[in-house]
């Protein structure tokens, strides 16, 4: 499986669809040669040889490698090979349930002791500790820091425990179940239905039709010790699982400890025959050269319209070769093609805001060629046709080799760019590599091998070989499609037959100029400027230079990160410079200014312009600042700082891109009323700052009066305002990156001042009765939280810290009343914010998702949990599973210019941020018990609290 990046990202629900159905581990179908790594069998891709492959006599099968990045940390993934579509009517859920159950009771872990024994090894739950269910295979993670040989010893103990031998008790399912309900609950609404529905009618007369991994209601009330069990000894067998491993330890090392562990794991029985996942199969009498199979309106009113076909092919294993990888590359250049058209279309006059087509093998049960389509607004009719046009255009006629030597561009920077940078490849993304290696059933090759197997292809990709690829990409045994629509006037099930098979004439207009564009081609953006002073701040070897024309940067050049170079540019004022009565432009400013271009190049410009190399225009709006972010190589460094000059130099001001965020953000509002975590992820920004409309999400009424002319206005002048700051760290040659700023940000002309502050953001003042917002949702979801004020400012960040660890403490003492005692919510979450660049508007929240009845038990657990905290010390024990993993997360962190950079930004104009890094490691993982408790009185004050619920509109 050579790994390809996709330079267009899906858009739709289909998405979601295929997020959890695309996971297979896979089992081996007769016993490899001794020679060829079990993963390779069939296969001529050279084996990676820093993989160590092996099966142990019980038949578990082993893919160990030795990773130092980051230093000390292991990552282990066992994938058990059963999923949602392995169970019967009867057992819906059962999977999926079962990777709750692995965590709950096993044979060296009793009682929920899962969690706290690895935060105590510095592992945080969540994110280094997981487990995920897909219809095909279920996978457990863990990112063990800190893997010392007792740690790691320890580590495999445990999850052998866990995975060969869990203990189901009535008990345990007893709490688990509700658990997973509220997990279901939570998972309930608009887009929840539309995904299943959608998997109704692509995959109908299949398993995965009905067969989501949550399970049913019934089912899992129904689950018993005994009926879970028997689920697990039939398909958790060594013969049925494979562990991989990659981290800082000797492969040797990693293979004796899993041997010690699971070697002894013996198989109950015969192994079970995989089940039959069908294959997608055309109705009676269908139109063999147009076979429209189910079509279906899905109406949704909170929900914008989508249209989503899939013209299916029956799912069969691959011989993964040379020659099938090949294949692969000129299957995805030529979607990319079309995508590169559809693109360009949108950002015009087009009947659609957005449409991509993708290729993808799901869940062994069908291979799809998928197309997705955003309607502009209500006549998804001829979005469709306009789609299908373009569509139809590049069946009919072939690329120009003009084109297709711009894809190869495209696809030559992302192979090549993991050649450069394959020292800082983490060893959790190398594990997760294999586990998508044998989910699908095919290999890995080493980015060396990739990028040669790529060169060596060069001379197929032409335009015959183009066409017959696109050809067989839209050919399949039947093409099935939704609508998802919030009125159902919209059209019905035939209206889609018809809009699929009506005639369309090819849009050779659609096809995009492929000439090349060069930064040698553009003028120069001024006079170079000159290094007015520099000196070494005397932190790590980083240089502080401001240029004549008072430009300032910060420089670490290092080989931390061999081949990457993060460049962050701060400069105006950010949501402080924005009037509140010019609110609106803020997010449409996030959405379309990099866009909008710059000089006299629009966004097709940029993309020529960016082709073959590493470029980003990444752009972000902060407290006080506005930013620039780019993530690129040693060979692009100096043309990035180029762009983000320009667009401070010469702004373009082209209207479609602010048509285009306009429409996308009308027809994105209303989703904002589908469920309760969605209104608060719209309203709480906000509502948390007492009501800055700055922070707000313009509603349909704000976005209509919005317009090109005002965006212009708004944002010509913030472009112009405030001191500039480029910070550069990483794998750069210093001479020439001062040169090249010189050129770029050191020819800017004068700046205009920015103007007084205007940004004083507080919690609302306590209330008695909380707020209520309503959604439009499941009747039986709902949400709430509950915030005390804190502080602001660069002059409390150490308090700030401890601040944190007091939050994650209450987070472990709410995740265990609402989740473990009372099953009413499956992820409550608590956290501190507090604003360096401003001086008030901290605030410490905890917040969850839980059914309408269960929001007093949740103001309840949070207010009684303050409370203790105030009037007692936590227990060392609980200060242990919160420092170890924050320790940990830190240390792992600073082994990147990320952390340093993302610390120490603006650290040109504010050189206090420099001795306030050296604090953070013992801030964030130190503390005692008096201290905690110290804050939790100083701030978690019962009349000063401000809630808020969202309840369903009809509760």
């Amino acid at each position: 499986m050579v790994s390809f990046p996709r330079r267009i990202a899906r858009i739709g629900l289909v998405a979601s669809l295929l997020v959890g159905s695309v996971l297979s581990p896979g089992v081996a179908s007769a016993a490899p040669a001794a020679h060829v790594p079990w993963l390779y069998v069939g296969s001529d891709v050279p084996h990676d040889p820093q993989w160590v492959f092996g099966v142990l006599p019980n038949g578990l099968r082993y893919v160990v490698r030795h990773n130092g990045v980051p230093p000390g940390q292991v990552s282990i993934r066992i994938i058990a090979d059963v999923g949602s579509l392995y169970e019967t009517e009867a057992q819906r859920g059962y999977a999926h349930l079962i990777e709750h159950l692995t965590f709950r009771d096993s044979k060296y872990l009793k009682g929920g002791e899962a969690i706290p024994t690895w935060q105590k090894l510095g592992a945080t739950f969540g994110s280094d500790t997981n487990a995920e269910t897909s219809p095909t295979q279920t996978v457990y993670k863990l990112d063990l820091p800190n893997a010392t040989p007792p740690a790691l010893d320890e580590t495999f103990k445990l999850l052998s425990g866990m995975i060969a031998a869990p203990i189901f008790t009535p008990q345990g399912v007893n709490t688990e179940v509700p658990i997973v309900l509220a997990e279901m609950r939570e998972r309930e609404g608009a887009e929840s239905r539309v995904v299943d529905a959608t998997r109704g009618v692509f995959f109908k007369g299949q398993p995965l039709a009905a067969r989501s991994p949550i399970g049913t209601v019934a089912t899992l009330q129904a689950a018993t010790a005994q009926s879970v069990k028997d689920f697990h000894d039939k398909w958790y067998r060594p013969d049925n699982t494979v562990i991989v491993v990659s981290g800082d330890a000797d492969t040797s090392v990693l293979v004796a400890e899993l041997t010690k562990w699971f070697g002894d794991w013996k198989a109950v029985g015969k192994k079970p025959p995989q089940p039959d996942f069908g294959a997608p199969v055309a109705p009676v009498g269908s139109d063999p050269k147009n076979p429209v199979g189910e079509t279906a309106v899905i109406v949704e009113p909170d929900l914008p319209r989508v249209f989503n076909a899939a013209i299916l092919r029956p799912w069969h294993k691959v011989n993964d070769t040379i020659v099938y990888n090949q294949g692969n590359m000129i299957d995805r250049l030529a979607l990319s093609l079309i995508n590169r058209r559809l693109e360009a279309r949108a950002r015009g006059n087009a009947s659609f805001l957005a449409a991509s087509v993708d290729e993808n093998r799901i869940s062994r049960s069908a291979d799809a060629t998928l197309i997705t389509i955003t309607p502009l607004g209500d006549d998804w009719k001829t979005a469709v046709r306009d789609v299908r046009a373009v569509i139809a255009d590049a069946l009919k006629t072939p690329p120009s080799r003009e084109e297709i030597q711009r894809e190869l561009a495209e696809f030559d920077v992302s192979y090549k760019v993991p050649v450069e940078t394959q020292e800082t490849q983490a060893g959790s993304k190398l594990a997760d590599d294999i586990v998508e290696a044998v989910d699908i059933r095919e290999t890995v090759a080493n980015p060396d091998t990739v990028y040669a197997i790529f060169r060596k292809s060069l001379p197929l990709f032409t335009p015959e070989a183009v066409l017959a690829h696109t050809r067989s990409l839209f050919t399949g045994t039947v093409e099935r499609a939704v609508l998802v629509t919030p009125k159902a006037s919209d059209g019905n099930a035939q209206d889609l037959r018809v809009a699929l098979t009506s005639p369309v004439d090819a849009a050779s207009g659609s096809r995009v100029a492929a000439t090349t564009l060069k930064f040698a081609d553009l003028p120069a953006l001024g006079t170079p400027g000159k290094v007015a002073s520099s000196v070494m701040t005397g932190l790590l070897g980083i240089e502080r230079v401001e240029l004549s024309n008072g430009v300032r940067a910060l420089l670490w050049p290092n080989d931390a990160e061999p081949g990457r170079i993060i460049v962050r540019v701060r400069f105006g004022g950010g949501y402080a410079a924005i009037d509140p009565k010019d609110a609106v432009y803020a997010q449409l400013g996030d959405i379309a200014l990099m866009d909008c271009g710059f000089g006299t190049l629009g966004r097709e410009d940029l993309d020529r312009l960016a082709t073959g190399r590493k470029l980003s225009l990444d752009f972000d709006i902060g407290d006080t600042t506005f930013g620039f972010s780019a993530d690129t190589r040693p060979a692009d460094l100096d043309d990035q700082l180029y762009l983000f000059a320009a667009k401070l130099a010469s702004p373009r001001w082209d209207e479609h891109p602010v048509l285009r965020a306009l429409a996308a953000s009308k027809l994105q509002y209303e989703s904002t009323n589908s469920a309760p975590m969605k209104v608060l992820q719209r309203d709480l920004p906000w509502l948390l700052r007492d009501g800055d409309p700055r922070f707000a999400t313009p509603n349909p009424a704000e976005l209509s009066k919005a317009t090109p002319e005002g965006f212009r206005r708004v944002w010509e002048a913030l472009l112009r305002q405030g001191p500039i700051e480029v910070d550069i760290f990483g794998d750069f040659n210093r001479d020439k990156t001062i040169a090249a700023l010189n050129r770029t940000f050191g020819a800017l002309g004068a700046r205009d001042p920015l103007s007084p502050m205007k940004l004083a953001p507080h919690l609302p003042a306590h209330n008695a009765e909380p707020l209520v917002l309503t959604h439009r949702g499941d009747a039986n979801t709902a949400a709430a939280v509950v915030a005390w004020p804190t502080g602001g400012g660069r002059v409390g960040v150490h308090e700030s810290r401890q601040l944190e660890l007091l939050s994650q403490i209450f987070q472990n003492r709410l995740f265990d009343v609402m989740r473990e005692k009372i099953g009413a919510s499956y992820a409550p979450q608590v956290n501190s914010a507090w604003p360096l660049d401003v001086p008030s508007g901290g605030y410490f929240a905890a917040m969850t998702q839980l059914r309408p009845g269960d929001l007093a038990a949740f103001f309840a657990a949070a207010e009684k949990i303050a409370a203790d905290l105030s009037d007692a010390p936590p227990s060392a024990d609980e200060i242990a599973r919160v420092t170890e993993p924050m320790k940990q997360w830190i240390t792992r962190l600073s082994t990147g210019n990320g952390f340093y950079l993302d610390q120490l930004q603006g650290g040109a104009f504010e050189p206090r941020k420099f001795p306030d890094l050296t604090s953070i490691l013992r801030d964030s993982s130190q503390t005692t018990p008096e201290a905690m408790q110290a804050l939790a009185r100083r701030y978690l004050h019962p009349d000063t609290t401000w809630k808020v619920e969202v309840l369903p509109e009809k509760h």
